[in-house]
């Protein structure tokens, strides 16, 4: 143990993207829940903590569904990277003739810049909306309030978590971090993607629609205390970003998501600064189905203000704008600032009158 927080080098962890460093990691988050908490520290490795374990179904008797368990309690942990991430990964399938515009064109392979937990086990097929998805990290089902929460508290800052994506599927079957049985949650400099590009021109793959219900973060249930987000984006998922209630976020990019930001149950206000969407085929939905077992109910929210480009006519053709706001039940209650630098200047949306949606308009 270092000075001030747990370092997982102490627990065995490699970090060389070769050694399976599931078991050190979860030594480590294991050890912080027997001492009451925690900063676990990742230090910056070129190769990333490579997660190969298969994922645990259930422990205790309690569905969880992760490679990485949060222990069910009291403890209080952190897990902390070295620096904030790079948010930014490719979200265009950019053609050889790029390479005329200063770009090359889209290959698989991503950066090596950021802190990154990666997994490159292939979960199975969950195609039920209701069921637990497949997760690298997740806390176990609970007993306590709706949201069924068995941890009290849990932040992540400074780490990128990518998922592994098959390059025969071009989907994920994984989602990355589940919290939604953690009753409070804060979340910091941190991005939730593929461990792939969203395609390869050269290979003439790209990402397609996907038949399993996989998101990049999942929050807290009903009933939670508090979920703080700030500076966080989501990447290749079918849902980016699965809320509730009580949370503030500041400053949200997602990318290339089926569904960009989705709300389930939003009974006490949730408020979002700033959403940068790109390339998403809806960026803001209310969930149609009890989505991973999380009911549905009324959506507070109020996002200030959101910058989006649509992906018409670019690859991944998944990923092209169908609609800005899509909550046919009209469950939304709140309002939306919206901005589109270049193109038309339109936002289509399907939603009731009660959601206020209106175009920002600069001096």
């Amino acid at each position: 143990m270092s000075s001030f927080g747990i370092n997982v080098f102490d627990f065995g962890a490699k970090g060389d993207g070769i050694t399976d460093d599931t078991a050190a990691i979860q030594a480590a988050i294991n050890f912080a829940a027997e001492r009451g908490g925690g900063k676990i520290l990742f230090p910056y490795t070129k190769g990333g903590y490579r997660i190969a374990s298969p994922g645990i179904e259930e422990i205790n008797g309690k569905s969880v569904r992760a490679q990485l368990i949060i222990p069910a309690g009291p403890a209080n942990i952190q897990l902390e990277g070295e620096m904030p991430c790079r948010l930014l990964n490719a979200y265009i399938v950019r053609p050889p003739e790029s390479v005329e515009q200063n770009f090359a064109p889209t290959t698989f392979g991503l950066g090596s810049d950021n802190t990154r937990i990666f997994s490159d086990w292939e979960a199975p097929e969950e195609h039920d909306p209701a069921a637990r998805p497949w997760s690298i990290l997740a806390a176990p089902e609970g007993n306590s309030s709706k949201g069924k929460f068995s941890v009290t508290q849990f932040s992540i800052s400074n780490l990128e978590f990518r998922v592994c994506l098959n390059k025969d599927k071009m989907y994920p079957t994984q989602s990355a971090v589940n919290l939604q049985n953690v009753s409070r949650i804060n979340v910091s400099d941190c991005q939730f993607c593929l461990n792939e590009q969203v395609g390869d021109t050269l290979l003439g793959k790209e990402l397609q629609s996907n038949p399993c219900h996989t998101a990049g973060f999942i929050s807290s249930g009903d009933q939670n205390d508090n979920n703080v987000l700030r500076n966080v984006a989501a990447q290749g998922f079918r849902y980016g970003f699965v809320l509730g209630e009580h949370v503030v976020a500041d400053y949200c990019y997602v990318h290339n998501c089926e569904e960009g930001i989705t709300f389930h149950d939003c009974s006490h206000l949730s408020v979002i600064n700033h959403i940068v969407p790109q390339h998403n085929t809806i960026i803001l939905s209310t969930t149609t189905t009890d989505l991973f077992g999380m009911p549905k109910g009324p959506c507070n929210v109020w996002v200030d203000t959101l910058n989006f480009e649509c992906g018409t006519g670019l690859k991944p053709a998944v990923s092209a704008l169908k609609c800005g706001v899509y909550d046919p039940d009209e469950r939304l209650r709140g309002k939306l600032t919206w901005h589109k630098p270049w193109g038309k200047k339109e936002f289509p949306s399907l939603c009731g009158e009660k959601f206020e949606i209106k175009r920002f308009n600069p001096i």
